[in-house]
């Protein structure tokens, strides 16, 4: 089990596992703010299981806000889903191909099927005649800046927001 944590000002900061979450808990510098699960046992304590912590002092963090590009990123922001068919995409396609100048970038990156890939090889969509049933853009929110919210419990929802 993970459990989100949060800055003293309830801003999603990172994932841990439950076992650094009591840590945290124990030594004073976290509160549980929703638990589930089996409880903690231990020698004289008894502890809910946390799946979210809130930071009892701020901690101040520098972010770039740009989300870093990778495979699983373009797949998880395209639900899996082929941006020319709507098929399960398990792979990424370059819209403008690399071969002609495409660059790794969240505008010219779209999830997409193994079929829909090798059909249209070194070419644009356009030129193939297909149209994008998305459009690609940089995702936003707090979702895609905290790692480790891929797989996401329900209780982390109200503190992430609407982006998946």
């Amino acid at each position: 089990m993970r459990t989100l944590v949060l800055n003293a000002g309830y801003e999603p900061l990172a994932v841990v596992s439950f076992r650094r979450a009591i840590v945290l808990v124990l030594a004073g510098k976290a509160t549980i703010v929703a638990h589930g699960g089996r409880p903690v046992v231990g020698g004289s304590v008894t502890l809910p299981r946390p799946s979210v912590i809130l930071l009892a002092r701020y901690v101040r963090v520098q972010r770039s806000g740009a989300v870093p590009v990778s495979r699983r990123g373009v797949l998880r922001r395209d639900n899996h889903r082929c941006a020319y068919c709507g098929s399960h995409a398990t792979t990424i396609d370059h819209v403008l191909p690399r071969s002609r100048g495409g660059r790794d970038t969240w505008e010219n990156l779209v999830a997409c099927c193994v079929t829909c890939n090798n059909t249209k090889g070194n070419r644009t969509p356009e030129e193939k005649g297909w149209s994008l049933r998305i459009r690609p853009a940089c995702p936003r929110g707090p979702a895609w800046v905290v790692r480790g919210v891929e797989t996401r419990d329900p209780s982390w929802d109200v503190y992430l927001g609407d982006a998946a």
